[in-house]
């Protein structure tokens, strides 16, 4: 019995610790919403069908059946098609994993010609999208083993790198970044959408992140941001609770102290009664 000897001359293969997040197929009908958006992750689309076009920094590309185009993580997309010949393609959503392109100015994204290729890739193509949809017993192995059959025959025939992508390293950036803004910025009129387009990614992404690094979501941080501001008004002027709510960018008086009390577990007004009750004690003590 003969073993397979190590491949010395093998290309990398970075797909060992790539996951498959998602693969479904697509295809265009007059219901198709093209918005730009982002993902958490990296998104493959292979071109199966029909005609389109994509818009990647504020550039449309065209595409055809046998084009690939890589979007890398959190870079913002978004995908059209030709209504006289419907685009048609099959998209692998794929955690930790980077696509190195060798254009200028494309570090958010890399398209490959295929041309010629569909017969090596269109078997496993529908193979991946069939498993993730029967889901069967052990269909995430067998999907593992199929995206990472894909990716090596990418690596063969395309001529085209990955690299892993230090996802977590790069969340904890647009992370940190968020909370320093929400820390300056906490009395404004802030919303999630903002925040998001700050950081330049999904705002489910930056919600997702942002809670996996803080144990909070970015809202409920600029809301303790603000109450935290709010106790120390409420023990060191006479401002109202009006005036506070206010300043502190809530969008009424009765709101602030609904989440006043669900933070503190006492109204401001009892907040503050309470606070100048111990300084009066406090100092009569000090008095004796």
């Amino acid at each position: 019995m003969r073993s397979i000897p190590p491949d010395e001359h093998a290309p990398s293969r970075p797909q060992q610790s790539a996951r498959l997040l998602y693969a479904h197929s697509a295809r265009y009908d007059p219901h198709w919403h093209s918005m730009l958006h982002t993902h958490p992750c990296a998104e493959l689309f292979f071109v199966m069908g029909g005609r389109g076009a994509f818009l990647l920094q504020n550039q449309v590309y065209p595409v055809s059946q046998g084009d690939l185009v890589i979007v890398n993580t959190g870079f913002e997309h978004t995908e059209t098609s030709d209504k006289d010949a419907p685009l048609e393609y099959i998209v692998l959503g794929v955690e930790g994993l980077e696509a190195l392109s060798p254009q200028p100015d494309t570090s958010g994204w890399a398209t490959i010609s295929l041309h010629g290729l569909g017969a090596d890739f269109t078997p496993y193509l529908h193979a991946v999208v069939r498993e993730m949809e029967l889901q069967e017993p052990g269909f995430q192995s067998v999907c593992q083993g199929l995206l990472d059959v894909i990716l090596t025959l990418l690596i063969r025939y395309a001529n085209f790198s990955f690299t892993l992508a230090d996802g977590d390293k790069k969340s904890s950036r647009e992370c940190a970044m968020v909370r320093r803004y929400i820390d300056a910025h906490f009395k404004e009129n802030l919303t999630l959408d903002e925040l998001a387009a700050l950081a330049h990614v999904n705002k489910y992404y930056l919600v997702h992140t942002f809670t996996r690094e803080y144990g909070t979501s970015p809202i409920n941080y600029l809301i303790s941001r603000r109450i935290q501001e709010s106790r120390r008004l409420l023990e060191s002027t006479n401002h109202s609770l009006s005036q506070i709510s206010h300043m502190l960018g809530f969008s009424s008086p009765s709101y602030f102290s609904q989440v006043f009390r669900k933070q503190m577990g006492v109204s401001p007004q009892e907040y503050r009664r309470d606070f100048r009750a111990r300084q009066a004690k406090d100092g009569g003590k000090n008095g004796v």
